[in-house]
């Protein structure tokens, strides 16, 4: 509850930070930041070219490639900017950790922030293309999936920041983590393809990653991962997500007094 209370208590203090992180990230560049939200739409669309139009490749029940790629693309972008972003955001913002009175927890933060803009963007890009083609988002089902992508960020780093700041490499490590996570996340390609082997499929379904990706997926494609199984998926989704901020929670007080020594 300390944590929430210093988050809602600096609110506008993240919120500013946040929006001068994302304009300074561009600021020497003729087009600004314009460039933050390019640069991910050129790479989604370039895996829909390669994928539709030179693989031909087809989503479930043969709906359109870009109608089932595009949702899971960009929840994976919002989840893997957001880990990598506010990981190494203490770091990135050492000046105001060896201020005294600046409250050091919601650093982290202030990198969400500023990477949902391009979040947000992407998220509005796959809702329109998928109306485009006829498919109709359940809206509740959006904004649960990211109401949930946002509280597994807060968790996630709530421990990542902590650890990189205190042993820098663990930001290399990490970025190889995510790099295996994204091939074995259901994002360009689908989990179906594993039908024959259950244990495996369903391991990958008690990912976190997996419950994001194929929740937001689901608001446009059917199906709803949310319920499915009696809810067992959600169940094990937010266990994790809780025992991980309890415990990410835990590292980050222990080390945060050594914050500014190593920096």
């Amino acid at each position: 509850m300390e944590f929430i209370k210093t988050i809602w208590k600096n609110k506008k203090l993240i919120m500013q930070l946040g929006k001068n992180d994302f304009k300074n990230r561009f600021a020497n560049t003729s087009l600004g930041a314009i460039w933050g939200f390019l640069q991910p739409f050129v790479f989604m669309i370039m895996y829909v070219i390669v994928f539709q139009f030179i693989f031909k490749q087809t989503g479930p029940e043969g709906v359109p490639y870009v109608v089932w790629f595009m949702p899971g693309m960009a929840m994976w972008m919002c989840i893997n900017d957001g880990i990598m972003g506010a990981s190494g955001s203490i770091r990135a913002y050492s000046y105001l950790v060896k201020k005294v009175v600046f409250p050091v927890d919601v650093i982290p933060l202030i990198s969400l922030f500023a990477n949902s803009f391009v979040a947000i963007f992407l998220f509005v890009v796959a809702t329109i293309v998928c109306i485009a083609f006829g498919c109709i988002p359940n809206i509740l089902l959006a904004l649960y999936s990211i109401f949930a992508a946002y509280c597994f960020l807060l968790a996630f780093t709530r421990f990542s920041s902590a650890i990189t700041t205190v042993v820098p490499d663990f930001s290399n490590l990490l970025g190889i983590v995510m790099q295996l996570c994204f091939w074995a996340t259901p994002i360009v390609w689908d989990i179906s393809m594993l039908a024959e082997h259950h244990t495996i499929t369903k391991i990958l379904q008690c990912m976190p990653f997996t419950y994001l990706v194929t929740s937001f997926r689901n608001a446009f494609m059917g199906g709803n991962i949310v319920t499915q199984e009696n809810g067992i998926y959600t169940i094990i989704f937010w266990i994790i997500t809780i025992v991980m901020f309890i415990w990410g929670n835990y590292i980050f007080k222990k080390n945060k007094k050594d914050f500014a020594d190593v920096l």
